[in-house]
């Protein structure tokens, strides 16, 4: 796709595309807005939305229509109504207690297969945009993740293609500023499960010191409970520090707890049973062979959509 294509609908013969349209490029529609949005169920409003309009769209004023460029108009709808949404969250966002992270995101391990993919969908990517304004998280999210033209972005956000270009070049600065230090290696390789295992095992053993020798001197553990469950207001910062509220948090454990595996944000991670009820989701970032950043879940209003496994792609 290029920048010059046209994204605009064009009459044409009314049994053409449609549904098989639509299907083909749904997790492409989900994956711009939950990238916008940082909200799982925003994203699936948001595809839901999208498809009513495309049955719009399609069946025209006349008649129905063909669209030329499917995957360009459906973007489009998606990117307007997931901006809405972002707008009409900046209010409540301003008033959240304690750290704000994303709803979790579950998906297949070979999201990490595709690293623009899989760092775009991260916890610390997903941090450093929502530090952007909407308009800047929506056009550096289609152009630099979905990789649209500079004329298909600012008819998806209502603005001339020199400001796109002008927003593009601050939203770009704005993410190289704090842009964090990833592995580049997939999730699924021997040296991050080697990682994710030496982490695992020391967190759920209580050995304080094998905690230590897997967390980055500077590691930072940040936790998401929105003021309705217990959780830190705050970053903690180091690795003693991290580790002992690792460590005094499985010591506080109540209830029958169960621990499930999962691809997380396009990283490890774990989500945290308690009986029988999802109560924490834990993902973390490594970088030679340390762990550098967790992000730990809690608020019940964002867990529960990390009980299923969701497609995204570029």
């Amino acid at each position: 796709m290029t920048a010059g294509e046209p994204a605009d609908p064009a009459p044409a013969d009314p049994t053409h595309g449609g549904l098989d349209d639509f299907v083909r490029h749904r997790d492409l529609l989900f994956t711009i807005a939950y990238e916008i949005t940082g909200s799982v169920a925003d994203a699936e409003d948001v595809v839901q939305e999208s498809y009513l309009r495309w049955q719009e769209a399609m069946a025209g004023k006349a008649g129905a229509t063909e669209i030329r460029h499917p995957r360009a108009y459906l973007a489009r709808i998606a990117t307007r109504q997931a901006l809405n949404r972002n707008r009409g969250n900046a209010r409540r966002r301003e008033e959240y207690v304690g750290p704000w992270l994303p709803e979790p995101l579950v998906t297949v391990p070979d999201v990490a297969e595709d690293a623009v993919l899989a760092e775009s969908v991260s916890m610390a990517m997903m941090v450093v945009l929502d530090s952007l304004t909407p308009d800047e998280r929506a056009v550096f999210v289609l152009r630099e993740v979905f990789a649209f033209g500079h004329d298909e972005i600012a008819a998806a956000i209502g603005k001339s293609p020199v400001a796109v270009r002008q927003i593009a070049h601050r939203a770009r600065s704005g993410v190289q500023s704090r842009r964090p230090d990833l592995d580049s290696s997939t999730s699924q390789n021997a040296a991050a499960q080697q990682v994710t295992a030496r982490f695992l095992q020391a967190a759920t053993t209580g050995n304080l010191q094998d905690l230590l020798d897997v967390l980055a001197p500077d590691v930072v553990l940040i936790t998401d409970g929105g003021g309705k469950v217990n959780a830190a207001r705050r970053p903690i910062a180091t690795a003693d520090k991290v580790g002992r509220f690792l460590l005094g948090i499985r010591d506080r454990g109540v209830g029958d707890a169960q621990y499930d595996l999962a691809t997380v944000n396009g990283r490890p991670g774990v989500r945290a049973y308690l009986d029988g009820v999802l109560d924490t989701v834990v993902t973390w970032d490594a970088v030679d062979g340390r762990v550098t950043a967790i992000y730990l879940v809690r608020n019940p209003d964002k867990v529960g959509t990390a009980d299923r496994t969701r497609s995204v792609t570029r």
